[in-house]
C-alpha cells in the first residue's frame, strides 16, 4: 500500500497504474465512500483512490470553505483501511482546476494512471466548473476502452450518506449519528499544548488540543476515547469555552481516565462516542468539580457497554 503525493503532470509510480481509479474529495471517508471502493474492487486491481489537497474551494471560493472532516493524511489512511490499495493525493492548483472534463480525463485517468476501469458515485462531477458528469465519464471511458461503473447512493435511514450529512450531525452535536454514517467515531486530532493548568489543582488534569485543522462538534461535554502515542484511554472532553473561569475561546480539553503522565507536545486523537451535556457556567469551582465527577461516572458507564 502506498500514499503518493502528485503534481498534475507528474507520472504516477508503476504500482499505481493499470488498475481501477476512483476520483473524489472523499471528505470524512464515510460508509458511502467505503461502498464505492468495494464496487471498485470488483472491476480491477489495484484500486487507486485519487483525492485532492487542498480542497478545491480553498482556491475557488475561500469564503465558502469550511474546516474539513479529515486532513489529507487522515483521509488517505482511512481510504486504505476501507479498501483502496493506493491513494494518490493530487496537488490542487489553478491549472488543475482549469482543465475541462475531457482534458482532466485524458491527462489523469487515461495517460497518467492508464486506468483500465473507473468507479464513481452517483452524483460525481469533475472538470472546470464541475461541468463533467457520469454521463460525460461514461462516454469518455467507452471511447478509451475503459470499464465504467456508477455506484448508487449508500442509504441509511432512507437517506444517502454524504459528507454534508456527517457535517450537519456534528454541528448539531449528534456524534452518535455521525458514528453511524462514518462506521466509526468521529476523530479530532492535534497536538497537546499548554493550557491554564487549572485542571491539576481541582483533580481533573486535561490535555488541551492545539493545531486542530478539522471541524469541531458542537459545544458540549462528550464521552470520548483518547488515542495517545502510548495507547488508547477513556476520557471526558469539553468542546467550547470554559465559561466558569470567564474564558470565551473555543477549544478542546480532554480529561483522560486511568492515565498518569505528561502529554505536552505529543500528538493526540479524540474519538467522540457520546454527548453528555451542554457546556454551562457553574456558580463556582465546587459545583464544577461535582459535575465533572458525574461526567466521569457517565463516561465509564457508556464506554464500558
Amino acid at each position: 500500500m502506498a500514499v503518493v503525493p502528485l503534481r498534475l503532470h507528474e507520472t504516477p509510480p508503476a504500482d499505481l497504474r493499470g488498475g481501477v481509479v476512483t476520483v473524489g474529495n472523499f471528505d470524512g471517508v464515510h460508509r458511502g465512500h467505503a461502498a464505492l471502493l468495494t464496487a471498485a474492487r470488483e472491476l480491477a486491481d489495484p484500486v487507486v483512490a485519487i483525492t485532492f489537497d487542498p480542497h478545491p474551494l480553498v482556491l475557488l471560493a475561500p469564503d465558502r470553505y469550511q474546516p474539513p472532516l479529515t486532513t489529507a493524511s487522515e483521509r488517505a489512511r482511512l481510504l486504505l483501511e476501507v479498501g483502496a490499495d493506493h491513494v494518490a493525493i493530487l496537488q490542487t492548483t489553478p491549472e488543475l482546476l482549469s482543465l475541462s472534463p475531457e482534458s482532466f480525463f485524458d491527462a489523469i485517468v487515461r495517460r497518467g494512471f492508464r486506468a483500465t476501469a473507473m468507479a464513481e458515485g452517483f452524483n460525481f462531477r469533475f472538470g472546470k466548473d464541475r461541468a463533467g458528469s457520469n454521463n460525460t465519464l461514461r462516454t469518455l471511458c467507452a471511447a478509451a476502452g475503459i470499464d465504467f461503473r456508477e455506484v448508487p447512493a449508500f442509504a441509511l435511514d432512507g437517506r444517502p450518506v454524504s459528507s454534508s450529512r456527517v457535517r450537519d450531525a456534528l454541528v448539531a452535536g449528534d456524534v452518535a449519528t455521525a458514528t453511524d454514517l462514518l462506521n466509526r467515531p468521529y476523530r479530532v486530532a492535534g497536538v497537546v499544548g499548554t493550557g491554564a493548568r487549572r485542571g491539576r489543582t481541582i483533580g481533573f488534569p486535561t490535555a488541551n488540543l492545539d493545531r486542530v485543522e478539522t471541524l469541531l462538534p458542537a459545544n458540549g461535554v462528550y464521552a470520548v476515547s483518547v488515542v495517545t502515542p502510548g495507547g488508547v484511554f477513556p476520557g471526558a472532553a469539553n468542546v467550547g469555552p470554559n465559561l466558569t473561569f470567564g474564558e470565551h475561546a473555543r477549544k478542546v480539553e480532554a480529561h483522560l481516565l486511568d492515565f498518569a503522565g505528561d502529554l505536552y507536545g505529543q500528538p493526540l486523537g479524540v474519538d467522540f462516542v457520546a454527548r453528555l451535556r451542554d457546556t454551562v457556567k457553574f456558580a463556582g469551582v465546587d459545583d464544577l468539580v461535582e459535575q465533572m465527577h458525574k461526567d466521569v461516572a457517565e463516561t465509564r458507564r457508556i464506554l464500558n457497554k
